[in-house]
């Protein structure tokens, strides 16, 4: 006969339940949620910031700042809608303070455009070809942003405008740019 386990120890099909569990302190659960959701997350992170190394760091502030945040799920949604736009939030709030640092080293000097000439161009993620992988890499980091959130993960311009802090008409601006800058690098 087997013993029978606990609801603590059970594995469960079903994130919203891991996720309650591992909001009670539960962390065999939290490991299962960090399992069957760190490939997607990643490949968000990668896509928004073009570089894979930068990406596995930000995985892994997802990771804890769901940890520390697992109380304020609310099961409204699917776990996985909440745990992306947490991992959007993380991206988009280091990329800020990585902004405001450089404006400090560099008194402000530098435009948003020169660095990402020197973006890192990322390995290929799976699901999208290694060219236009590359060519997303090479988008100032403004246009490619938008162009990910918008055009690969799904987000509306109104949505897209929330998150970044910029109005929809400015949104559709960045997009359009990030469409004709692929358009020529991928055309040549």
């Amino acid at each position: 006969m087997t013993p029978s386990l606990s609801l603590a120890t059970r594995a469960t099909a079903d994130p919203n339940e891991d996720a309650r569990l591992a909001a009670a302190g539960d962390r065999r659960a939290f490991e299962r949620l960090y399992r069957s959701h760190v490939d997607r997350i990643f490949s968000v992170c990668v896509r928004m910031v073009g570089d894979r190394g930068r990406a596995e760091e930000l995985t892994q502030d997802v990771f804890v700042r769901a940890w520390e945040k697992l109380e304020t799920f609310r099961g409204d949604a699917a776990f996985s809608t909440w745990l992306h736009r947490l991992a959007v939030n993380v991206v988009l709030n280091e990329r800020q303070s990585e902004s405001r640092r450089r404006q400090r080293e560099d008194d402000g000097a530098e435009d948003m455009d020169a660095f990402a000439s020197h973006a890192v161009r990322p390995l290929p993620v799976p699901g999208l070809s290694l060219d236009l992988e590359r060519a997303i890499a090479t988008l100032p980091p403004g246009a490619r942003k938008v162009f990910v959130l918008h055009d690969v993960e799904g987000y509306t311009h109104e949505e897209i405008s929330g998150m970044l802090g910029v109005t929809a008409g400015g949104c559709k601006a960045q997009l359009h740019r990030a469409r004709m800058l692929l358009r020529r690098v991928l055309t040549r």
